[in-house]
This record gives C-alpha cells, sequence and structure tokens, in this order.
C-alpha cells in the first residue's frame, strides 16, 4: 500500500493512538532493593535509641521521599531527552504524591516536637542526596560515587529520629557517622564481590582497606568513649566478612543471597550498637 503524508498503514495509526501501557509497579516502586535495608537500618537504630511518635512520624516521612525518587529519577531523565513517554506523566504523579505524603509526615513530626532543629541533620544529607538524583537523572544510578552517596543520604535519618527523640545534635550525628562506616565499604564489598562472582577483576585493596578504616574509626571512637564495645566487634566481623568473601576460599553465591546477607550483617550493626548504649557495654 502506498503511504503518503497524509495517510499511515493501520499499524503504525493504532500503535500512535494506543500507547504501550506502562506497568505502574515499574513506575511506582524503586526498582533498587538493596535500598530498603540502608532505610530500615537508621530507622530501626533511631526509634530504638530514642523512641518517640515524632521520630516514627519522620520514618513515614523517609519512607515517603525515598518511593519518590524513582519516579522522579525518571521524570528527570525524560526531561533531559526532552521526550514525553507514556510513563513520563505517571513519574511526575507519582513523585508529587510521595512528595506530598513526606511533607505532611513530616509537618506532623515538626508539630508534635515545636522546633525545627531536628531538621539540621537533613540539611547536611542534601548535596550528597543531590549527587545521587543527578546520577540517576543521566541514567548513571549504578556508579560507584552516586551510590555512596544515596546510603550515606539516607544514614541521616538515624540523627533525626533521635534528635526527635531527645538526643542531642553531636550524639545525633555520631549515630550517622557509624552507619555511614557501616553502609560505604559494604557497598565497595558487594560491587567487587558480584564481579568475582561473574568472573571478572575487583580490586580486592578497596574492599579490604575500607573496612580496615571503618574498623579503625569505630575503635577509636569507643577509646574516647563515644562508641560501645560492642559496635566494635560488629565491625570486626563486617572485617573477616569481607576478608573471606573476596578471598580464594569465598563460596559461588548468588546475588539475591548476597543482598539479602548483607542487610543481615546490617542489623548485626545496628542491633549491637543499640544494645551497646541501651546496655552500657
Amino acid at each position: 500500500m502506498k503511504v503518503d503524508g497524509a495517510s499511515r498503514p493501520p499499524t503504525v495509526a493504532k500503535a500512535a493512538s494506543h500507547p504501550r501501557r506502562v506497568a505502574l509497579k515499574s513506575v511506582a516502586l524503586p526498582n533498587e532493593h538493596g535500598a530498603w535495608g540502608f532505610l530500615l537500618e537508621p530507622a530501626l537504630l533511631g526509634l530504638v535509641l530514642a523512641p518517640a511518635w515524632a521520630g516514627l512520624l519522620v520514618v513515614v516521612s523517609a519512607t515517603a521521599a525515598l518511593l519518590a525518587q524513582h519516579p522522579l529519577s525518571l521524570a528527570l531523565a525524560d526531561r533531559r531527552r526532552g521526550r514525553e513517554y507514556p510513563r513520563t506523566r505517571l513519574a511526575r504523579a507519582f513523585a508529587l504524591g510521595y512528595g506530598a505524603a513526606a511533607l505532611l509526615a513530616l509537618a506532623a513530626a515538626l508539630t508534635i516536637l515545636g522546633r525545627l532543629d531536628v531538621l539540621l541533620p537533613v540539611l547536611l544529607a542534601v548535596p550528597l542526596a543531590l549527587v545521587q538524583l543527578g546520577y540517576d537523572a543521566r541514567n548513571r544510578g549504578r556508579e560507584l560515587v552516586s551510590e555512596l552517596a544515596g546510603a550515606s543520604a539516607i544514614g541521616a535519618l538515624a540523627a533525626v529520629v533521635a534528635m526527635a527523640g531527645g538526643w542531642s545534635l553531636p550524639w545525633a550525628l555520631l549515630l550517622w557517622l557509624v552507619l555511614a562506616a557501616r553502609t560505604m565499604p559494604s557497598i565497595v564489598y558487594v560491587r567487587a564481590r558480584l564481579r568475582l562472582e561473574t568472573g571478572r577483576p575487583a580490586d580486592r585493596g578497596a574492599v579490604l582497606g575500607s573496612h580496615v578504616a571503618a574498623l579503625a574509626l569505630v575503635i577509636a571512637l569507643a577509646a574516647f568513649g563515644f562508641l560501645p564495645l560492642l559496635t566494635v566487634g560488629a565491625f570486626v566481623v563486617l572485617l573477616v566478612r569481607a576478608a573471606l568473601g573476596v578471598s580464594r576460599w569465598r563460596r559461588p553465591t548468588k546475588a539475591t543471597f548476597i543482598g539479602f546477607r548483607e542487610m543481615g550483617f546490617g542489623l548485626l550493626v545496628v542491633a549491637a550498637t543499640a544494645a551497646g548504649f541501651l546496655l552500657g557495654v
């Protein structure tokens, strides 16, 4: 059939008038499941050590903000391309909805507290969050810098929740520091471990060096009485896990299992730190 400027094949016209459906889950939920572990750790640590209704509302706000990050990244990426895909409007709608929920929960928490100083850790975390968002908008969210910035930014939640429960800013920031020392070497380890599992070379020195540095940091803080000894013990476990995980004696492991196991190690750090503070050990 001849095609001129006034007519198109029926199949093309049908595709134009009936755009492909977009799966809601692919837009509404983040595809990085590890982010939930990084959210769970500061939420639990803050709520266990400083339980308060305002702190719980802060966790709700952070969860909504985390949910907003994925559709916002999609919408920004589409805008950067100068295109309007079927998913674009949906992504904007989800980002606005999640953002509104985050603001409402945060406003409720601030109303209960009657003060704004609990937002200081958030201000410190904003540059890190913007770094990750910028990488995501350029479809580079899996790069090391992006993952380190995003995980570190989420850790600020522990400080905000702790302050909402009555902790002072310096001690609240200490919790954030502990979580950063846990998550950053773990990201380096997981990336290296996944490369080794697929037969690619990995920087074992970076893995071990980052874990040794993290352990040295918590040892120094514990020596001056800022952290419990149980936290040091948990970081020793992390170092041993990393050393074995990148050694020739490691066992072949699926990526999914590696991710769930890392979540378990993160909860170990949270449990040890919380128990150490509560029991004075």
